[in-house]
């Protein structure tokens, strides 16, 4: 017999909320190329285009699964010049939480461009993170 979980909401909201809690105060590296399998594979030939500061909470209670960030803070000085494709949210530790996509629409992290330059400011509009209820 396979196993086959399946959340409810409730199960799903309270993983999604412990999964974002670890991020409060954290922070959000951008990068070019391609995202690596999961979040516990090293970073090699992408380039950190960007921080952005999460506030605490980071991250506003989960409905049906779905964790909303609170107000994150701007990187006023962009590290890089690349097109931003993904992302990595790190508690302040630095130990990595999870990896999202980004985008101007659909995606995790959503910026007003994803055509980063070097020592311009980088904002976003919302990062989402949505736990599977399998």
């Amino acid at each position: 017999m396979a196993l086959n979980p399946k959340l409810a909401n409730i199960g799903a909201n309270a993983a999604a909320d412990a999964v974002t809690a670890l991020l409060n105060s954290g922070y959000i590296d951008i990068y070019d190329g391609t995202q690596p399998a999961t979040a516990d594979t090293a970073i090699t030939t992408q380039t950190k285009l960007a921080r952005l500061t999460f506030g605490n909470p980071a991250f506003g209670s989960a409905v049906a699964g779905v964790s909303t960030a609170n107000a994150i803070t701007s990187d006023t000085a962009a590290d890089a010049t690349g097109t931003a494709s993904w992302f990595r949210a790190c508690k302040t530790n630095g130990s990595a939480v999870f990896d999202g996509s980004v985008g101007t629409a659909s995606a995790n992290l959503i910026l007003s461009t994803t055509s980063i330059v070097a020592g311009a400011l980088v904002s976003c509009s919302s990062c989402v993170y949505t736990q599977s209820k399998g």
